[in-house]
């Protein structure tokens, strides 16, 4: 395996400018979930802040929060709406240090590669190539398999063909998932498969829609209501195929957030949009590469909740993160939304895990046997 994390360049804080610049200021909340004007808002990179004279990491961030300190020189990323009356943020609007908060954008950045000032093709779109796209994926999904945390943000359409399906489920019982996060429409179609072999009523192979198909999900959702949980419905299925089931088998967590069009729901689904929220944050926290797959507003809520980078013991990583969809609005709004260091792969969204699947389960397999 050719794969190998970036090095990270921290900033040099020994030079005389990051010496002169004042302490960051900090001003106390007056009111529960509010903060004092002028506070400082997160962004996906390194963030430094002078406290005592010293510079201190953020480590652990996400866009668009407060930044509390606590004692000890304790830095904390936190939603306005769990901001506490006195807590310490953080005060400042400038970026380069002057007002004792330093943003480090190039890292991770490798200045010896040369790039023209003009050129063709920069952006991402159904004409690019993605070939080494795909090989860099695979060699780093192969690393993260135990070197990280692999989390997917999925939307339906990953269960609407039985080969993606199939290629998902494989992935899972293979170690290269270690967290899902989706919505209730994932888990019903993909139950709905294992019950009925359709989604929304359409066989997921031949594709032909059956009689009554439009049944089958509200019937599914209908007999998994009776169950406190999901794990105890899937124990009636007749099939294990299914995404779900193999989450619950191999004890990979799956985060189903609600949304104002559901139906049912299907037992399991976090309701409250902050609930769920938080739930999503238990791992994106832990998050190294966040693979975002055929939905676009979970990805963007995903996406915003992933930094850049990743604090591992005391080592500073990067964090990758993948759209992909079909549609270059899609994959190219997450970019748009903040998440600046996103890959965008423009393609069919079945195709894409089946060669995900060939390549890293079927390759592993054949490296075993040979």
């Amino acid at each position: 395996m050719s794969f190998k994390l970036p090095t990270y360049k921290e900033p040099d804080f020994q030079t005389a400018q990051f010496i002169d610049y004042p302490d960051a200021a900090v001003q106390p909340v007056e009111k529960q979930g509010v903060a004092p004007d002028n506070f400082h808002a997160t962004t996906i990179f390194p963030e430094y802040y002078k406290v005592n004279g010293e510079w201190y990491l953020l480590r652990q961030s996400r866009m668009d929060c407060v930044v509390v300190l606590a004692g000890d020189e304790q830095l904390e990323a936190k939603e306005l709406r769990r901001l506490e009356v006195g807590d310490q943020v953080i005060l400042g609007r400038t970026e380069d240090g002057s007002e004792g908060i330093y943003i480090h954008t190039k890292g991770f950045r490798d200045d010896s590669v040369a790039a023209d000032t003009f050129a063709f093709r920069t952006g991402r779109s159904r004409e690019t190539s993605y070939s080494r796209d795909y090989d860099r994926l695979y060699d780093l999904l192969r690393f993260e398999k135990t070197n990280g945390y692999i989390i997917w943000v999925l939307g339906p359409a990953v269960v609407f063909d039985s080969d993606s399906k199939r290629a998902m489920i494989s992935l899972i019982e293979n170690g290269y998932v270690h967290a899902i996060l989706a919505g209730n429409a994932l888990a019903a179609h993909d139950l709905e498969g294992a019950a009925f072999k359709t989604a929304l009523g359409q066989d997921i192979y031949t594709q032909e829609s059956i009689p009554d198909g439009h049944y089958h999900h509200l019937d599914i959702i209908n007999k998994a209501r009776r169950f406190a949980s999901l794990d105890q419905f899937i124990t009636t299925l007749a099939s294990d195929e299914s995404v779900v089931c193999a989450c619950v088998k191999h004890k990979v967590p799956l985060v189903l957030a609600g949304s104002i069009r559901d139906d049912g729901p299907l037992p399991g689904v976090i309701a409250d949009v902050y609930n769920a929220q938080d739930a999503m944050r238990l791992h994106t926290k832990k998050a190294t590469t966040v693979l975002c797959l055929a939905t676009q507003l979970h990805s963007i809520a995903a996406g915003n909740m992933t930094p850049a980078y990743q604090v591992v013991g005391n080592t500073v990583r990067p964090v990758s993160i993948f759209s992909v969809d079909v549609s270059e609005f899609a994959v190219n709004k997450l970019r748009d939304r903040g998440t600046l260091e996103v890959t965008s792969i423009v393609t069919n969204i079945q195709d894409f895990l089946v060669n995900l699947q060939r390549n890293l389960v079927k390759y592993e397999n054949g490296a075993a046997e040979s």
